[in-house]
């Protein structure tokens, strides 16, 4: 188990529809990364940006993107996650994968797909939340509309990181930033949100504001509104501890089950 987890957060614009021509900026932004991190997190469908022309770029589980994350993960010793648009069974999902140094490949299917843009019209929906065990860390993987649902992310695992990769769009950009630092304070976990930048085919204009938020709401990244940028972000075990021994806040939770 590790006291610490270091975590690089990319911030990025993305090429329509071009899984390659991402593939290959998404390598070239990794190789600047100085030190070593235990995790990588890349935006929401970091390959296409938000499209609903899901057949034309859509990929398999054993498809490019996923060989291309396990190269970087094995030779990073890095885990690397965000989602991408797979097929499966004549279904399409908006699906965050978890991939491993070793090659393991965990993944989220997006819960609450977005009707405002008609994903829901293209993507199935998850039904399963996932808690991945990570060098001694539990995460909760989550994609973008999903951060407007509290009760689906209600820490009833007591896992430690709430992770959410998304494509918010700047009009509504004051939501994310308040859902985000709402999330680690209610769930008393580090809330951490990755967000790509600039303007995609359809023009709508992203602003990025990733951020990392600690168990009681302060912003502890470094990273920049409407910047490609990278940073490395530290989390502390003892951090977590700490307040949650000291507050207790999580032993007064309700109990629920969703139907």
């Amino acid at each position: 188990m590790q006291d610490q987890l270091k975590i690089a957060l990319i911030q990025s614009d993305l090429v329509w529809e071009n899984p390659k021509a991402n593939r290959k900026q998404f390598k070239e932004k990794i190789e600047t990364i100085k030190g070593e991190v235990d995790l990588i997190v890349l935006p929401e469908m970091f390959t296409t940006a938000f499209t609903m022309n899901a057949k034309k770029v859509a990929e398999t589980i054993q498809g490019k993107t996923v060989t291309w994350m396990q190269t970087i993960a094995k030779e990073t010793n890095a885990a690397i996650m965000g989602s991408i648009i797979v097929e499966e069974d004549t279904l399409y999902y908006n699906r965050l994968l978890f991939v491993e140094p070793s090659g393991e490949v965990r993944w989220y299917d997006k819960r609450h797909t977005f009707t405002l843009a008609g994903e829901d019209k293209v993507y199935s929906k998850g039904d399963k939340k996932v808690i991945i065990e990570y060098r001694g860390w539990k995460i909760c993987p989550q994609v973008c509309y999903d951060l407007r649902f509290p009760v689906w992310v209600r820490n009833i695992e007591d896992y430690d990181v709430l992770i959410y990769v998304a494509n918010w769009p700047k009009p509504r950009i004051f939501a994310w930033d308040t859902l985000l630092k709402a999330r680690a304070i209610e769930n008393m976990c580090y809330c951490i949100g990755v967000n790509r930048v600039g303007l995609d085919d359809l023009q709508n204009e992203y602003c990025g504001n990733s951020e990392v938020y600690d168990v009681l709401g302060n912003a502890i990244s470094k990273l920049k509104s409407n910047r490609d940028m990278i940073d490395v972000v530290t989390l502390e075990r003892n951090h977590i501890n700490f307040y949650r021994n000291k507050l207790k806040f999580l032993e007064d939770k309700d109990v629920f089950t969703l139907q």
